[in-house]
């Protein structure tokens, strides 16, 4: 059904570059033909890049993981292994200047805040610990 949907968007999106191509055509119409086709494109690419983007983000199922070694939790302020999620559902911090690793314990309380947990999820956080460790 997402995919129906992201094509439905799609071929709205696509409409709505018709117009646009048309009139920047018809602004460079003195013009060579394949020049003007060019130079239209690239400001359609310019423009619906981004939307594009917005309509093809990929929202994670699961939990995308940072670990580093030897930190102090953000929580408790233990020194230990850090965990931080990244990204997961609606919840990005992929461009966090300041990411906050909490110790095991403690990235757990903070993932239960984050989305609500299905026994998937936990057997997906504890075998990502786990596959970590190896």
């Amino acid at each position: 059904m997402k995919l129906i949907k992201k094509y439905g968007l799609y071929l709205i999106r696509w409409q709505l570059s018709t117009p646009i191509l048309a009139i920047v055509l018809k602004l460079l119409s003195n013009m060579n033909t394949l020049t003007a086709t060019i130079i239209a494109n690239l400001i359609g690419g310019l423009i619906f890049f981004w939307v594009d983007k917005f309509i093809f983000r990929k929202k994670s199922d699961v939990p995308l993981w940072e670990i580093k070694d030897n930190v102090e939790c953000f929580d408790c302020h233990k020194k230990n292994k850090g965990y931080r999620i990244v990204e997961w559902g609606n919840y990005d911090r992929s461009e966090d200047k300041n990411p906050q690793y909490r110790c095991k314990e403690c990235s757990i309380k903070k993932m239960k805040t984050i989305n609500k947990w299905t026994i998937l999820d936990r057997f997906v956080f504890l075998f990502s610990i786990l596959w970590y460790k190896l």
